[in-house]
């Protein structure tokens, strides 16, 4: 089973007032790189095989402080990218949440194309498949980090619970929090979502007392043991 970390950047000075969506040249502010460090930190037990972004200077540079001493480049990947949010991008929330399309956005974003932008259900599309495409060159063995962008991260997280793209707003992707996701052979296992603690990996071999069968691919049964 292939393991995906999923990251969000860490805070910039635009991180909540402002939709920065594309804009070039929004860096980690001294907060964000404070939290990418400590991100760094939490997943340092963690074996990863490859590291991958966003190519977004605010992704790049959070998945450089992971990628830092592990020996492995951070390679971009612009499917990641940020939703693009056309003429939204660069405006404040404040003033957006008055735009017409706004509660399409909140309650029905699979109908939503932002105004010289993208669709959500774009969004989503090449999200997903940038995801399962690295789920496949990588090998079923792998774990890997990718940093992306809040809206992405969850439309992928959608995706791996089986839920409709209207249901992700109620899914949380905080800056630099962690969402893990395990792909078996028959659907994906979500272990961690929108997380702040140290990780912790449980075995993907066959687990003793109940657990995931020898092919990784049934549920537990009975919940399984869990991990401490």
């Amino acid at each position: 089973m292939t393991t995906l970390l999923l990251a969000r950047h860490g805070l910039t000075d635009l991180t909540g007032p402002v939709l920065a969506g594309r804009t070039p040249g929004v860096h980690l502010s001294d907060a964000g790189r404070a939290q990418a460090a400590a991100l760094a930190e939490r997943i340092a037990g963690v074996r990863l095989d490859a590291v991958v972004s966003s190519p977004l200077e605010r992704c790049m540079e959070t998945a450089e402080a992971v990628a830092a001493g592990r020996g492995l480049p951070v390679v971009t990947d612009e499917r990641l990218l940020e939703c693009d949010y056309g003429d939204w991008t660069g405006r404040k929330l404040k003033e957006l949440s008055k735009d017409p399309l706004w509660p399409v956005v909140q309650s029905h974003p699979s109908a939503a194309t932002f105004p010289g932008g993208e669709s959500m259900a774009a969004v989503q599309h090449r999200a997903v498949a940038a995801v399962r495409d690295w789920n496949r060159r990588l090998g079923e063995k792998a774990v890997y980090l990718a940093c992306s962008h809040g809206d992405v991260i969850k439309a992928i997280v959608a995706d791996a619970l089986g839920l409709h793209l209207d249901q992700f707003q109620r899914i949380t992707a905080d800056p630099a929090a962690l969402t893990v996701i395990r792909y078996a052979p028959l659907r994906p296992f979500v272990l961690k979502l929108n997380d702040m603690g140290e990780l912790r990996l449980p075995e993907d071999s066959e687990e003793k007392d109940g657990g995931e069968n020898s092919t990784g691919s049934d549920a537990a049964v009975g919940g399984g043991p869990g991990t401490t």
